[in-house]
């Protein structure tokens, strides 16, 4: 009879340690995935604001929001960092009113974005020779959109730009391509009138960034924390793409 119960005990004792293995190897799982996405989350912030840089020091047009951002720079003598955070900040109040809710990367976005392009600014100086203002642009946009597939495959949220477009189409029933374009027509036009600089990068930016967006989204898929699969983010990447 000892024997039975000996024999007894050990299975259950084996039976505890085995899942007590499987459960502290889930939580390691679960602890590595989760540093792993706050890890592309900033990283990818970071190196969108440094490329939003590059493209500001090529000289040769920028992205739509930040055409915006350097015409109030320009205008109220703030950085052009400091702008791109004020300007997001208040963008961020409009999802009020349309009942978004942030997450956070999206918060994250406000307060990183911005200290990334000044520092960038400070250390990368205007270009005047034209072949390094074109390898200025060509670096700006295909680091911008690693950038962009580094944050949204992180999966925190929508920057405040993309949520606003998002909200816009859920509560007016307007397509978010068209939401898109109009908000994206009026910032150009607003920067362009105060001073921001609109060229052949701008319309470059527009053509490539989404399938950049697309490729990176792919190659920075985070894996599930339940079962290990790879997660694209959902929908088109020029729905989701990270407007600074």
């Amino acid at each position: 009879m000892d024997d039975i119960i000996d024999q007894a005990t050990g299975c259950h004792e084996s039976v505890h340690f085995h899942h007590r293995g499987h459960v502290l190897a889930r939580y390691s799982s679960r602890h590595g995935h989760l540093t792993r996405r706050l890890f592309q989350l900033y990283a990818g912030l970071a190196l969108y604001g440094a490329s939003s840089a590059l493209l500001v020091r090529s000289g040769l047009g920028l992205e739509p929001w930040n055409v915006l951002h350097q015409g109030l720079s320009e205008r109220t003598g703030l950085s052009m960092g400091l702008v791109l955070t004020l300007v997001g900040a208040a963008v961020l109040l409009l999802w009020i009113p349309l009942r978004q809710r942030p997450g956070l990367g999206t918060v994250s976005n406000v307060l990183v974005i911005g200290a990334a392009m000044d520092a960038a600014l400070t250390v990368v100086p205007d270009a005047h020779a034209m072949a390094v203002r074109v390898l200025l642009l060509t670096a700006g946009i295909a680091l911008n959109g690693a950038a962009t597939g580094l944050y949204i495959a992180a999966r925190f949220g929508p920057g405040p730009r993309d949520g606003l477009m998002t909200g816009l189409n859920r509560r007016t029933g307007v397509s978010v391509r068209l939401v898109r374009t109009a908000i994206e027509i009026t910032v150009v036009v607003t920067g362009f009138l105060l001073g921001g600089t609109v060229g052949v990068g701008t319309l470059l930016y527009a053509v490539t960034i989404g399938p950049l967006a697309q490729l990176f989204l792919r190659a920075f898929a985070v894996p599930s924390a339940s079962d290990g699969s790879t997660v694209v983010a959902a929908g088109q990447p020029e729905r989701a793409i990270l407007r600074s």
